[in-house]
């Protein structure tokens, strides 16, 4: 017995000392490349599916109609196979990133150099992609010389313990009561565009007189990176990490989608139940420190908080709740209009406008339908650029040029929570799903599950 137990504690210990160092290995892309593989039917469509799960091929972006195109990363060694397949079934693809480690490489040339003026205050721009302690002091300097302006708020630790904060932005002589928005960028980890876009927003809040107006009569809570683990992670080991990194007691594979483990619909469609999944859900809701602190904060504030609005990619998306399945709320006609008018703002970039299930797939547990669920009447998931040329590796060069997109919509979003909310206009006829280019209307299909993992 004795021996038994000692055989059985020292395959422990390998297996630990094996998963650690797999964790302190910086992954290597090399030679993977994306495809964009495009069916012409609902039969080759799940001919694509079927390859996915033979194959175990991790699917990035996935459209809910039949002629979509779909979104995959695909390893070396089953590249010529795969190619023979779909030429043998005469299905079309196309490969949009060559070699992936190539364009990882590349999006982090700029990473972490100093801005050209010597003279700045900080060490935080829009022309390179930042590590998390530059974005936290930025949040810090700016919380040091705007006291008037700035409150800078620790809201709890991540599972590494590593600070989760929140920047206030009010100009109010009594912060906290006015109406307020929210933002969140971060959530899923390989997301870089994201917090980027928060940042941007912040420091235009903040620092540039010409945006005193979107102050007026609105608070701003932002929270630039929600899931600060898997932020670094994805710089120092393995760049398309999606999940935190939290430890399971069942099994080596670590991290839970944060995007998956909030608690309303928990567990349902799109959420996985394997630890080993992009789009695992955890344990029970909220078993994630990063979605527990952040749900606590904002259901203090939810009487304050009238418009909440998470920034993801990729896709060029306004997707409106609910996403755990083709549902509608009752007031889908007024988040439908903002959010249009919202788009409408928007020069370089088209984005689509829709419900979540409809127009993508569902996914339970998600923070936008959450935010919802508990009385914040605007809520939106917006998929920011491209749609997958670059998909999770856009060019440091395509920052600036996606903020500056960005950023006038957040007058629409401002003026009308300065305004709003009272009692929702109920929904009378069926709901329109509309893409911003062309209009369309769509019918309400069955939905089923969906193991993508973009959003």
């Amino acid at each position: 017995m004795m021996s038994l137990l000692l055989a059985i504690a020292l395959s422990c210990v390998f297996v630990t000392s094996q998963v650690a160092a797999e964790e302190s290995e910086v992954v290597s892309y090399a030679g993977f490349q994306v495809w964009k593989i495009k069916p012409n039917s609902e039969e080759e469509r799940q001919f694509i599916l079927d390859i996915k799960d033979s194959y175990e091929l991790e699917l990035w972006n996935e459209r809910r109609m039949t002629r979509d195109p779909i979104d995959f990363i695909i390893p070396p060694q089953s590249q010529t196979k795969l190619k023979s397949k779909l030429a043998e079934r005469k299905i079309s693809y196309v490969v949009v990133i060559s070699d992936l480690q190539t364009a990882i490489d590349n999006q982090k040339t700029n990473i972490n150099k100093t801005t050209s003026d010597s003279k700045a205050a900080y060490n935080m721009d829009w022309i390179s992609y930042h590590r998390l302690n530059n974005i936290y002091a930025f949040l810090t300097y700016l919380n040091t010389t705007y006291p008037k302006l700035v409150q800078l708020i620790n809201i709890g630790s991540s599972y590494e313990k590593r600070p989760l904060y929140v920047i206030r932005i009010s100009n109010s002589s009594s912060p906290g009561t006015r109406p307020a928005i929210w933002i969140d960028g971060g959530i899923h980890a390989r997301e870089w565009i994201s917090p980027a876009v928060a940042t941007y927003i912040i420091q235009q809040l903040v620092e540039v007189p010409a945006n005193a107006k979107l102050l007026s009569n609105v608070d701003w809570y932002i929270m630039p990176v929600v899931n600060p683990d898997g932020y670094e992670f994805t710089h120092t080991t393995n760049r398309m990490w999606r999940k935190t990194r939290s430890v399971s007691s069942t099994s080596s594979c670590r991290g839970v989608d944060p995007n998956r483990n909030f608690g309303f619909k928990w567990g349902g469609l799109g959420a996985s139940t394997n630890p080993c999944q992009d789009t695992y859900r955890g344990t029970k809701a909220f078993s994630e420190p990063e979605t527990l602190a952040t749900s606590n904060f904002i259901k203090g504030k939810s009487s304050q908080i009238k418009l909440y609005l998470t920034l993801h990619s990729y896709g060029q998306y306004a997707l409106i709740p609910y996403g755990y399945d083709v549902v509608y709320p009752p007031d889908y006609n007024d988040l439908l209009a903002l959010a249009n008018n919202a788009a409408s703002k928007f020069v370089k970039y088209t984005y689509t406008v829709g419900n979540s299930a409809d127009l993508l797939y569902a996914a339970s547990g998600g923070s936008d339908d959450w935010a919802k669920s508990i009385g914040i009447k605007y809520s939106y998931t917006f998929e920011l650029p491209d749609r997958g040329t670059n998909a999770f590796t856009l060019p440091a060069s395509e920052i600036l040029p996606v903020c500056q997109d960005f950023f006038p919509a957040l007058d629409v979003f401002a003026t009308k929570v300065a305004t709003c909310c009272g009692a929702f206009t109920t929904t009378t006829t069926k709901p329109l799903t509309t893409r911003t280019t062309r209009p369309t209307t769509t019918t309400k299909r069955t939905t089923t599950k969906c193991p993508c993992t973009c959003g």
